[in-house]
């Protein structure tokens, strides 16, 4: 039977037709499920992506160093490799039949290269040190540090920069959308501000970088993998005609306005950071909190520009310059008020300096996140893809720290900066008779706070002055004089490095390890403060002194407290001392490292195992390494960390105190290159010496027993105080991320650690003296020890701060009590006599009374009783 052809050509179709028809409805949960499931791994590839950036970072830092040219290298290498990414992968995501599969090998590439670099950064990062040297020109030293991530992570940064990219396309085509960038923009950004605090708060402080690396490759394998899955199901698909066929750029403006929103909004978040940092605590928190606050504002613009708006039209274009202009005004006119805002907040700690950080960035990140997706959309209108917008918007983010911190805090200060930033949006506004009108109010807020006095951020107390101020690119530094004429530094306008009140102990923290080391020549001060240290190190007959100081803004204020005049041979070097140290080939008889605040960000890198092998390694034959710790400003699991790492270096190492101040107490742990024991009669032999003698004296260091009796313990003592626990080491920073608690420390009474140590640390001759000098010093010593503690014990347990009558009612008992357990203890003795004396002329029963108890306490000694028989007739048989 012969068919008919028209019936067949008509039956043919009508099965085709029923094939389309299933073959669509099986595909549309497929369909369906991809655009959904596309977002958690647009939010996950922002959250890997934010959470590399900070650990790789942080570890640049433990190798380059903290000041700001290696700082800006860092910044300008890791957002050169995101542009050169996105310039290098835009066509071939734009031109790619599966941008899935595109998508799946970067995330890939990323994943093995973190893997790999757990062992590489760190390594290239030693090797690169000794080859910039102690003292590195600004130049050197900010290409070194462009250098070392750009070509060791750039396998990594290239494959992120094309990510965004390849994200838009996919989810433009899982969701039918011509129009999705925005809002794939600020998915992205919200899974970087979730990267972020999830980074800083648990997985850093859990796993270490190494652990936190391995587990940010596992959500790049979790996207590579989703991608795929994804990918399938959907099939290959021929690029369309607009997407095939890129348009160059027609608006030469779009691009400027796209470099110039990079740079600007970059700009503008490292100077809010600094303007941040004068009033907030300054620890990895700190800086993790306004970073997350600035990523809630730009994923919330992202987003809210994708539902609300997507007109990439001029109109929308003027709306949101003149808006970010107007937001970034609000937060320059916050400025006066950032310190009130922190105290107000200070009872709720972390969360209350992430609402401050909020209120600093939400509105004018958020501007900027939803005007980086209007000039993104405009690209991808016109060429196809915003690959090529990624780029060059990074590289105005990649230039952006150097010319904030090199050219606008210098030249303009902090807060007239940030009013030259928000000005600056409005130049970009395109021409035309509504652009005055979009620029008119935030033009006119501009003028009003410019022309209005610039606010002071430094605190001055009541009836004090403000003397100084030297304001740079990485700290403010400050000379105050308060009220009671006491000159001191500042910091941020509120950590105290030091002041004329001090010197004293100043002075003694050179001196005690000098002391320790048998005949030291040269000596090395990492971290200087107002200069007394290494002043007083210098005072010491034959020891030349080399002082290291992070912050030239510090250095610049030394003549206020150092009359430079007088000592023309005070040399001090402008270098990060973690870095300074690994990169020196000379060899010193001591090293003092001085009284770093461990909460603050940065400060937590010179309490490691690493740093302190490093200056081992510095050490002449017999050299000597003293790290001061304050422990007023320490927490007890960081003591003990600290005390792990050292003994981990100096398995012979010793602890001492400064001086017997319960107010501001200091430990020093000792470590010698050698080993082996103190010998008092050497030691005897050196304080006789008239030269050393002049400068040691006035310190309170006459004789053997004036240092030895600062001893708190020896190794074992050491070990048994620590325990076992973690050690601070450069991969597994606990001491920076104990920030915290650190903090808290502030506020507990100052003694309470030292009294912990007093109390839990028992010293023991054996481990500092050798033979028969240990036999004839053993019960000196120890009587000495525990008059120490019984001292400290009095003075903590005072009421309130007595005068007068009151002081010597309240405190002598407790000196007393110490002068039963070793009448040589002169810490007691003497103020137990200036009491007696001033109460001779007000109340000479009570001063008789008191010179008894004095003499019944100590009857070796004889002051007591010559003023007892000088002043009462009253003679001891």
């Amino acid at each position: 039977m012969q068919s008919d052809p028209d019936s067949t050509a008509i039956a043919s179709a009508e099965r085709l037709a029923r094939a389309v028809r299933v073959q669509t409805v099986s595909k549309r949960p497929a369909l369906a499920a991809s655009r959904w499931a596309l977002t958690p791994v647009v939010a996950a590839s922002g959250f890997a992506g934010l959470g590399y950036e900070i650990v790789w970072t942080r570890q640049l830092s433990l190798a380059l160093g903290t000041e700001m040219m290696a700082v800006l290298g860092v910044i300008a290498g890791f957002f050169g490799g995101l542009a050169l990414g996105a310039f290098a992968f835009d066509e071939l995501i734009r031109r790619a039949r599966s941008p899935w599969r595109v998508y799946a090998i970067l995330e890939a590439v990323i994943a093995v290269w973190a893997l790999i670099n757990v062992w590489l950064l760190p390594a290239a990062g030693r090797a690169l040190s000794p080859l910039l040297g102690t003292e590195p020109s600004p130049v050197l030293l900010w290409a070194g540090s462009l250098a070392l991530p750009t070509l060791v992570l750039l396998p990594a940064t290239m494959a992120m920069g094309g990510t965004l990219a390849a994200l838009e396309r996919m989810t433009r085509e899982a969701r039918g959308e011509a129009r999705v960038t925005a809002g794939v923009y600020g998915a992205n950004t919200a899974g970087a501000l979730a990267g972020a605090l999830a980074s800083t708060f648990l997985l850093i402080p859990l796993l270490g970088f190494s652990g936190t690396l391995v587990s940010l490759a596992g959500v790049n394998a979790f996207c590579a993998v989703s991608a795929l899955a994804l990918g399938s199901a959907r099939g290959d698909a021929r690029a369309d005609a607009d997407v095939a066929r890129p348009q160059p750029v027609r608006e030469l403006r779009l691009t400027i306005t796209l470099f110039a929103t990079g740079l600007l909004g970059i700009a503008f978040e490292v100077l809010v950071v600094r303007l941040a940092a004068q009033a907030m605590q300054d620890t990895v928190y700190t800086f993790a909190g306004l970073l997350a606050a600035y990523l809630l504002g730009t994923a919330a613009g992202g987003l809210l520009w994708q539902r609300a708006g997507r007109d990439a039209q001029d109109g929308g274009l003027r709306c949101l310059l003149a808006g970010t202009a107007f937001a970034c005004l609000i937060t320059a006119s916050l400025a006066p008020y950032v310190s009130r805002l922190i105290e107000a907040t200070s009872s709720a700690g972390a969360l209350g300096e992430l609402a401050v950080a909020i209120a600093l960035f939400l509105a004018p990140a958020t501007a900027m996140g939803a005007l980086f997706g209007l000039l993104a959309q405009r690209v991808r209108d016109q060429r196809g893809s915003v690959g090529w917008a990624v780029g060059v918007n990074s590289l105005g983010a990649s230039i952006a720290p150097l010319i904030a911190a090199q050219l606008l805090i210098p030249t303009l200060g902090i807060w007239q900066a940030l009013l030259a930033v928000a000005v600056a949006y409005l130049l970009l506004l395109p021409s035309g008779r509504t652009a005055l009108m979009w620029s008119a109010a935030p033009a006119i807020f501009a003028l009003v706070l410019w022309i209005s006095p610039a606010p002071s951020l430094m605190k001055v107390p009541p009836g004090g002055a403000l003397l100084a101020v030297r304001e740079g690119p990485m700290a403010t530094a400050s000379v105050v004089d308060d009220a009671s004429g006491t000159r001191y530094l500042e910091v941020n306008g509120h950590f105290r490095m030091g002041g004329t009140s001090s010197a004293r102990s100043d002075y003694r923290q050179a001196i005690l390890p000098l002391l320790l080391h048998q005949a030291p020549r040269q000596a090395v001060f990492l971290g200087i403060g107002t200069g007394a240290t290494v002043v007083g190190g210098s005072q010491m007959p034959g020891v030349s002194v080399l002082g290291v100081e992070l912050s030239r803004e510090v250095v610049e204020l030394l003549p206020w407290f150092v009359n430079t005049a007088a000592a023309p041979a005070l040399r001090v070097t402008v270098a990060d001392a973690r870095r300074y140290i690994a990169a020196d080939t000379k060899q010193y008889d001591v090293v003092v490292a001085d009284l770093f605040h461990p909460a603050l960000d940065g400060s937590g890198a010179l309490y490691t195992v690493e740093h302190f092998q490093a200056v081992k390694r510095r050490l002449a034959p017999r050299g000597v390494f003293c790290q001061w710790l304050p422990l007023y400003q320490l927490d007890l699991p960081s003591l003990r960390a600290i005390i792990r790492s050292f003994l981990d270096v100096y398995p012979d190492g010793s602890a001492w105190l400064n001086h017997y101040s319960v107010r501001t107490p200091m430990l020093a742990l000792i470590g010698a290159k050698d080993g082996g024991y103190l010998d008092p009669d050497a030691l005897a032999a050196r304080l006789r010496d008239p030269a050393i003698g002049q400068v040691v004296r006035p310190l309170g260091f006459e004789t053997p027993i004036d240092l030895l009796g600062q001893y708190l313990g020896g190794p074992r003592a050491l070990s048994a105080f620590a325990g076992q626990g973690p050690r601070n080491t450069d991969d597994y920073p606990f001491v920076t991320f104990d920030a915290r608690r650190n903090v808290g420390a502030l506020t507990a009474a100052p003694w309470s650690l030292l009294l912990a140590v007093t109390r839990n640390m028992q010293p023991d001759p054996a481990e500092l003296l050798a033979g028969a000098q240990r036999d004839a010093w053993s019960s000196r010593l120890s009587a000495y020890w525990r008059a120490r503690n019984r001292f400290l014990e009095a003075g903590a347990s005072l009421p309130g701060d007595p005068r007068g009558t009151a002081l010597i009612e309240a405190a002598s008992p407790g000196l007393i009590e110490a002068l039963r357990s070793s009448a040589e203890f002169d810490p007691a003795y003497g103020p137990l006599m200036g009491m007696a004396r001033s109460l001779i002329s007000s109340d000479r029963a009570a001063a008789r009374r008191l010179l008894q108890q004095i003499d019944a306490a100590a009857p070796s000694r004889s002051e007591a009783r010559e003023l007892l028989a000088r002043e009462f007739g009253v003679r001891k048989e």
